[in-house]
């Protein structure tokens, strides 16, 4: 099977278990194809994008201690989940020229994402929600339009929003933990640990695209399009080693560090610095 057939597949498929369906173990990329780019990805009837503010936010840490709030927690990660796996096959569609490599190692990571889609559709369901009966948001989708460059795509997904789950998914299995919830737990640690793997891709593949006069820092601050932002990858705690383990430099975590302490509304442009 040709990459570009798997990332139709993906990207354009209105049936979700096609979607999720595994790649065959050997992928071939001889015919990458023209470039591609869709409004919207292909989606069964019930998980079309919901109308902006209509669709659930995520229960309070408090909350999670009943079934159907953390039901709930799982089907919208679901949903993020399956947004993640979408915006990569839009990329292997919109970019056919990207480095060989990495459309080979995106192919993995996307076996990740549908993986973690199964894992959270199928542990709202033993809890009583089938994934699809609420609306879903189009947040993550709709940033991934703005990617002009694969930079801007690695600044955008791994760095930012797969980095912020370095800290939201081990949030996440101590609120599980603490609902008496080990099965929701244990999904998320599984996922932390991918996380890592994911968060290394985008750092090594922006280290080998960027300029050579722009440090890893410059890079992912001006491939960033506003309202997202550093701070956005950053959750409510700031866990160092995980990004540490990334490849992330001392330096760099430090600046996200300070980006997410010095954060302005998104009401608000960024300040100029002298």
């Amino acid at each position: 099977m040709e990459i570009r057939a798997f990332a139709e597949r993906v990207l354009l498929s209105e049936s979700l278990e096609e979607k999720l369906l595994p790649a065959p173990e050997v992928l071939t990329d001889e015919h990458p194809g023209d470039p591609l780019r869709i409004q919207e990805p292909g989606r069964p009837a019930n998980l079309k994008f919901a109308p902006p503010r209509t669709a659930p936010g995520m229960p309070k840490p408090s909350a999670l201690m009943e079934q159907d709030k953390r039901a709930l927690a799982h089907h919208i990660m679901a949903n993020h989940e399956l947004q993640a796996l979408e915006v990569m096959a839009y990329i292997l569609c919109a970019f056919p020229d990207a480095p060989a490599e990495f459309r080979q190692g995106m192919c993995n990571i996307m076996a990740d994402e549908q993986r973690h889609t199964r894992m959270h559709k199928e542990r709202a369901s033993v809890l009583g929600l089938e994934f699809g009966s609420l609306p879903v948001n189009c947040y993550i989708w709709k940033k991934a339009l703005s990617y002009e460059s694969l930079l801007d795509y690695l600044a955008g997904l791994p760095l930012t929003f797969e980095g912020r789950n370095l800290d939201h998914t081990l949030e996440f299995e101590q609120y599980f933990l603490d609902a008496g919830d080990q099965r929701s737990a244990a999904l998320m640690k599984v996922v932390y640990r991918d996380e890592i793997q994911h968060v290394a891709f985008g750092l090594h593949w922006l280290r080998h695209l960027k300029p050579d006069h722009l440090s890893d820092w410059e890079t992912y601050e001006q491939h960033l399009h506003w309202p997202v932002r550093a701070a956005l990858s950053v959750g409510d705690t700031f866990n160092r080693e995980g990004r540490k383990e990334t490849g992330m430099t001392d330096e760099f975590i430090e600046q996200l560090y300070q980006a997410a302490q010095t954060d302005q509304p998104p009401n608000q442009k960024p300040k100029k610095l002298d």
